[in-house]
């Protein structure tokens, strides 16, 4: 059997340790994070997405990732956090995209993931207040990231035209607020990198 048709299209928003903005974005993981590790959250709103029949607009989703070292060579710990709304087959479905299993822009994840913490099933909110993006998670993740403004002021500090694998198009960001409590982890990035994305992800 085939893998399944599937598409993710709205905004992501991440937040890590790195003191200044993310190397891996312009080295494509071929630079160490700034730590030497990475420590990610990251929060996802899907406006349209689907998995072959099963709809999966409306929802959001938190992340969390570990990464030794180099972003290119693997070894990466991750754990989900699902919409509570969500139906078993919506999280069937992500468990497939997240996974890499469902191929695409995911796929290498199949690779460099080496420890899956799974998923859990909570609240999760993911709100914009002019130009702050706000993702929370009760207990587990409060997260507040706004644009570095640009050099005009009006307009944020925006990479264009990239390799990065998450998306093209990369604003460059600060998290406000930044803490994580989960998988036995306690975090607390604020002031640090983050970066605000448009997600739009698809396979196989």
């Amino acid at each position: 059997m085939g893998k399944k048709d599937w598409a993710l299209k709205g905004e992501l928003v991440l937040s890590c340790n790195c003191t200044v903005f993310c190397p891996c974005v312009l080295s494509l993981g071929n630079h160490p994070p700034t730590e030497g590790y990475c420590q990610t959250w990251a929060g996802f709103r899907i406006d349209e997405g689907h998995y072959g029949e099963t709809d999966l607009s409306g929802l959001n989703l938190g992340l969390v990732m570990e990464i030794p070292g180099y972003m290119s060579r693997g070894n990466w710990t991750v754990g989900l956090f699902l919409d509570e709304r969500a139906s078993i087959y919506a999280e069937k479905a992500i468990g497939k995209i997240f996974s890499g299993k469902a191929g695409g822009t995911t796929g290498l994840l199949s690779i460099l993931v080496g420890d899956f913490l799974g998923i859990q099933r909570v609240p999760v909110t993911y709100e914009v207040e002019g130009k702050t993006r706000i993702f929370q998670i009760p207990k587990i993740i409060d997260g507040a990231v706004t644009p570095i403004p640009g050099g005009d002021r009006d307009g944020d500090t925006v990479i264009t035209n990239s390799q990065y694998w998450i998306a093209p198009e990369i604003i460059v960001a600060k998290s406000d607020k930044s803490r994580m409590r989960a998988f036995g982890r306690n975090w607390n990035f604020a002031g640090r990198s983050a970066e605000i994305c448009p997600l739009d992800w698809r396979g196989p």
